[in-house]
């Protein structure tokens, strides 16, 4: 009876000795940022909304970690050094990724060792130029230039463009992200315009977010301008 209860109790201490390894076990204390470009310049989407996947080939179970962008096209993710390849599931965004080369496709490799920034070259299928927005009376103006990107085979047409007001600066087209909003016109691409009433229980603030935004027919995210503060 001693000797079993002596192996029981050997076999808590080499529990308890894994799980302090567990806990021990280091956190990833590495930043990969950036953003998600095109021509340099960042591509606005819906907060949250489209992500990228990391895969690190070789360290445990092959699971993918996900990485949301956020609505001004910047990202951020804390990871282990190691290697990673970095892929957009298909669907995902309001853009094309770009190939860089026949044998690796969209796929990007990225050598983690220590802090590292870049940049993730992708094509939208448009783009919102020129966007202004106006405080007149108790509307916001919004005005814009609707600018196609890809005119090859994969070209898409305009669904609808939105103008969004929202009292916190996430503006989008998710319910939870804009206070008011009106589609505007778009049959002339280079000069749409909207106006939105600022709704009642708004009127108060000081100062208010909006953006424009463009749901391209047959891709579920959308593309925006930039967020911009509106005085009231």
């Amino acid at each position: 009876m001693k000797a079993r209860y002596l192996i029981i109790l050997i076999g808590a201490f080499i529990i308890l000795a894994s799980c302090n390894d567990i806990d021990n076990f280091d956190e990833p204390g590495t930043f990969l940022t950036g953003n998600v470009v095109y021509n340099q310049d960042p591509v606005p989407v819906g907060n949250n909304e489209v992500e990228f996947q990391l895969w690190q080939p070789g360290f445990g179970t092959l699971t993918p970690l996900g990485v949301r962008i956020a609505q001004d096209g910047s990202f951020s993710a804390r990871l282990y050094n190691g290697d990673y390849k970095l892929v957009f599931v298909d669907g995902q965004g309001p853009f094309r990724t770009n190939i860089v080369n026949e044998q690796q496709q969209d796929t990007i490799f990225i050598d983690i060792d220590g802090d590292k920034e870049i940049s993730i070259e992708v094509t939208p299928y448009y783009l919102i130029q020129n966007a202004s927005f106006n405080k007149t009376g108790n509307s916001i103006e919004g005005t814009c230039r609707l600018e196609k990107i890809i005119t090859d085979a994969d070209a898409k047409n305009i669904e609808r463009v939105t103008l969004y007001v929202n009292e916190t600066q996430f503006v989008s087209d998710n319910g939870d992200y804009n206070d008011a909003r009106i589609d505007g016109d778009f049959t002339n691409p280079n000069a749409v315009s909207m106006t939105v009433e600022i709704p009642e229980m708004l009127a108060s603030k000081e100062y208010l977010y909006t953006r424009i935004g463009v749901k391209i027919a047959g891709v579920e995210d959308m593309i925006y301008s930039q967020v911009e503060k509106i005085d009231l």
